[in-house]
């Protein structure tokens, strides 16, 4: 059997036996804990029992299809320590072990905030590293932003029941680009409607998207430690991975990937991760390897599985019959034992070009300017439209809205930058912007995250000062003669009211100064006074303000020695005035 296990995961008339015969290769590797803690081909009774019946979780992936290489049969840190098999030489070993930084940073950090939230889940980031090389590829190689989001969008087949499940569109296309059918969106492959009960800010930017490493890492922790899980558990490890995609295959692939990183890992550029190196399955939809829509299983909804099958049918052949790999470590993998391979070509073969599809040019749809209040909404929203060099509509473009500049602008969760999708007429619509309280213009520009050359949007936002409430009149309430003696302080407090054209008038600024004379006034220097917020004397108070109301009320008046009849003015912003007259009498002798 083992000269005719190949390195890819295909479709395959004995895939049950070769993932046997492979799985039971990995037990005898002998590597540290692998059989120890049972994770290696058991007895098919319990896993039977583990994938006979559906997670009552709603998958995470839809029932997508998915590509992935199996690991190497060689321990990580110490090539050919164990069997080694056709197709799975040393050197790739420590490749294959590589994750990408800040990848392998979000795993962690995932680990380390579920063992806070949740304790007794005991969850292993080498569980999250295993679904998501499965997944993703470890976000293609790693190939995300200084945030840690994809550059481009990872995306699964459309859910439209054709081999997958039926998941009507629940997002209006916001993260995957779809308006008529979910799918599997970002490097933990999230469909949006599970993302919509499990999205969790991974990396404190205040927001949560599944593009984002760290957000969709710590999500599927929390999705992985659902219903008291304890990972350290074999059971509850396998209805987790059954969780995100129901498929036995599924589970031993990710069970092997899960095993090989306990063995050992280590840390790459970002960028610079394995990738499964062809296209796998009979998908038929020419999406490119890596991606999650390059066929990553036989379009069944089930996946290919943990397994190493047969090797392809060669398409040379008339009868679809296959030929064994070589044995001779001399001879080329892909050379048939005696056969002479063929002269190279003395021109290189002529490829036509890739036709364009990325993003060549973004412009403004509708204005580029927005006026709001200070403390209010911005009315209009900011929307870009993004073509190709052919001037065709690009779905699923990853569009970055920043505000530039000194302002208290923010988007909804107060967050200046944050990056949306193209949908399908290749539009990208910003969240809705808040204007904050301080004053003054700002710059919000669009960019095409990770198209340099695609020249920027900005648009001129402004926050005008609100207009300050006006008052025609202010009356005190309640008519009581305020009588202190000197040394002392006023029984009761002045409350005021102010209206404007005789409705109520509130949030209007009001000052308050002790004076001499109603006809001269000028500030009194002697008799009532306020105590400030250190607790010394003063004579006038500013930044006061009607409340709800209309009302009002003054803080305590105290006296000094002087004895008299005192005047304390109360003036609004717009000049309307209230005198109210305060009498201090000699202290009784004692």
């Amino acid at each position: 059997m083992a000269p005719l296990i190949g390195r890819r995961l295909r479709k395959g008339a004995a895939t049950t036996a070769v993932a046997a015969a492979a799985m039971a290769a990995l037990t005898a590797s002998q590597a540290p804990g692998f059989a120890a803690q049972e994770h290696g081909d058991r007895d098919h009774r319990d896993r039977d029992r583990a994938s006979g019946a559906p997670s009552p979780d709603t998958p995470i992936d839809g029932g997508s299809s998915y590509h992935t290489d199996l690991p190497p049969l060689t321990k990580p840190d110490k090539p050919g320590s164990s069997i080694d098999l056709p197709g799975f030489p040393g050197s790739s070993t420590k490749a294959e072990a590589g994750i990408p930084a800040s990848v392998l940073a979000a795993y962690k950090k995932a680990e380390a905030a579920l063992r806070e939230a949740k304790p007794g889940c005991n969850l292993p980031w080498q569980l999250l590293a295993a679904i998501g090389k499965v997944e993703s590829g470890q976000a293609r190689g790693g190939s995300v932003d200084r945030e840690g989001t994809t550059v481009s969008p990872i995306l699964g087949p459309a859910l439209n029941g054709n081999g997958f499940a039926m998941i009507k569109d629940t997002d209006g296309g916001e993260f995957d680009g779809d308006t008529t059918h979910d799918r599997a969106v970002g490097p933990m492959q999230f469909i949006p409607s599970t993302w919509a009960n499990w999205s969790q800010d991974g990396n404190g930017d205040g927001r949560s998207d599944p593009n984002n490493i760290y957000d969709a890492a710590l999500a599927a922790g929390f999705y992985l430690c659902a219903n008291n899980r304890d990972l350290s558990v074999q059971e509850d490890i396998d209805k987790a991975i059954l969780g995100y995609n129901h498929s036995r295959e599924y589970l031993n692939t990710v069970l092997s990937w899960f095993e090989y990183y306990k063995r050992g890992t280590h840390e790459v550029p970002d960028g610079a991760g394995v990738l499964p190196s062809e296209k796998s399955g009979p998908s038929g939809d020419g999406s490119k390897p890596g991606s999650k829509e390059s066929g990553k299983g036989n379009g069944s909804g089930k996946g290919n599985g943990g397994v190493h099958t047969l090797p392809k049918p060669d398409d040379n052949k008339p009868d679809g019959s296959t030929t064994p790999p070589s044995t001779d470590p001399d001879e080329d993998p892909g050379q048939t034992p005696g056969q002479q391979l063929p002269k190279p070509p003395t021109t290189p073969p002529t490829t036509p070009a890739p036709k364009p599809t990325g993003t060549a040019k973004l412009t403004a749809v509708g204005a580029k300017q927005f006026t709001a209040t200070a403390g209010e909404t911005f009315t209009g929203t900011p929307k870009v439209h993004a073509v190709n060099a052919e001037g065709k509509p690009v779905a699923a473009a990853r569009v970055k809205y920043e505000i530039r500049g000194e302002t208290g602008a923010r988007f909804l969760g107060l967050v200046r930058s944050v990056t949306v999708l193209t949908g399908v007429d290749g539009t990208a619509t910003a969240p809705k912007l808040l204007a904050g309280e301080q004053t003054g213009s700002f710059t919000l520009r669009a960019t095409a995250v990770g198209r340099e050359q695609v020249a920027p949007v900005d648009f001129a936002g402004t926050v005008k000062a609100r207009p300050v409430p006006q008052a025609d009149a202010l009356a005190r309430l309640g008519d009581s003669v305020l009588k202190a003696g000197t040394g002392g302080s006023f029984a009761d407090l002045l409350t005021v009211k102010a209206t404007n054209k005789g409705k109520v008038a509130a949030g209007v600024p009001v000052t308050a100064t002790m004076i001499t004379d109603a006809k001269k006034p000028q500030p009194n220097d002697k008799g009532p006074y306020f105590l400030d917020a250190k607790g010394k004397p003063v004579r006038t108070l500013t930044g006061l303000k009607t409340d709800a109301l209309g009302r009002l009320t003054l803080p305590k008046i105290l006296t000094d020695e002087h004895a008299g009849t005192y005047l304390l003015r109360l003036t609004t912003a717009n000049g309307t005035v209230l005198d109210v007259e305060l009498t201090v009498t000699p202290a009784a002798a004692s």
